[in-house]
């Protein structure tokens, strides 16, 4: 659940490597053991970056994710698994396993994520693997800490999907679990446009998210109100495929699309 900062235009171009910010090194000196609430704030010109919390984060899911009772609710397996229908456990299992089994390089999640899914992610880096969190919600980032527990090898920052302050190519794989949906059709074109220029070429982006249920899916009509009261840009992701999102300037390797739970969900691969 991270966000966006105006203005919008999606563009890849970044400068200069930003990997010289405290904290962006797989080796940490002194911190080797513990998860690092590595801020970010301060770009190396040395000038102050604090992403804000977007309005319609505020505006529309302060209940999910800003409230202080949020975590507090939220932070159950059986719910988040309640919530995707059963779903969740085949929908982390299927994301983690375009990592593979074990995790040498560098991975970025995008956005926290209510349930295990990191802690899985967690126990596949091998010594060498190294896990970057991001998120525009610190309350968000305090939870995962907790989570985490003192697991090593792992960067929590405090950065914006649509601002990501690293360098370009710096990263082996991007997963993006069940955040688009959440985003204002701006925010979103400029979250996928930063995922795609921080993976390395030959990289991954991977995504997770609703999709357009098949027509005999009773679920189809479960959703729709659902959706539509709570989650009001998902339904963008029924309209759209997320290929539809990808700058003009991109041309990935490939895209591979896989649908679960007769459409409902789906798991995108674009290798860079």
């Amino acid at each position: 659940m991270s966000s966006q900062s105006a203005p919008y235009a999606a563009t890849l171009p970044r400068s200069s490597s930003l990997d010289q910010v405290a904290g962006l090194e797989p080796a940490m000196a002194g911190v080797e053991n513990a998860a690092v609430f590595e801020e970010t704030r301060r770009m190396v010109d040395g000038s102050a970056h604090v992403p804000l919390l977007p309005a319609y984060l505020q505006e529309t899911y302060w209940w999910a994710y800003l409230h202080p009772n949020a975590v507090w609710f939220f932070e159950r397996q059986w719910l988040v698994n309640l919530i995707l229908w059963g779903n969740f456990a085949e929908l982390r299992d299927a994301a983690l396993a375009e990592m593979g089994e074990s995790i040498d390089g560098t991975i970025l999640q995008v956005a926290c994520v209510y349930g295990n899914f990191t802690e899985r992610l967690v126990q596949r880096l091998t010594p060498t693997g190294r896990l970057d969190v991001v998120d525009v919600a610190p309350v968000q980032l305090e939870n995962l800490k907790a989570k985490l527990n003192g697991a090593p090898r792992i960067g929590v920052h405090h950065q914006d999907s649509t601002d990501l302050r690293f360098a370009d190519a710096s990263y082996d794989c991007v997963v993006v679990f069940f955040l688009l949906h959440e985003q204002p059709e701006a925010a979103r074109i400029q979250t996928i446009a930063q995922a795609l220029r921080v993976v390395k070429p030959g990289g991954k982006v991977i995504f997770v998210d609703y999709h357009r249920p098949d027509g005999v899916n009773p679920f189809r009509y479960v959703m729709i109100p659902i959706l539509k009261s709570l989650e009001p840009f998902a339904m963008d992701l029924w309209n759209k495929d997320i290929a539809d999102w990808l700058p003009a300037s991109v041309s990935p390797v490939s895209i591979d699309k896989q649908t679960f739970f007769g459409g409902l969900y789906q798991k995108v691969v674009i290798t860079r």
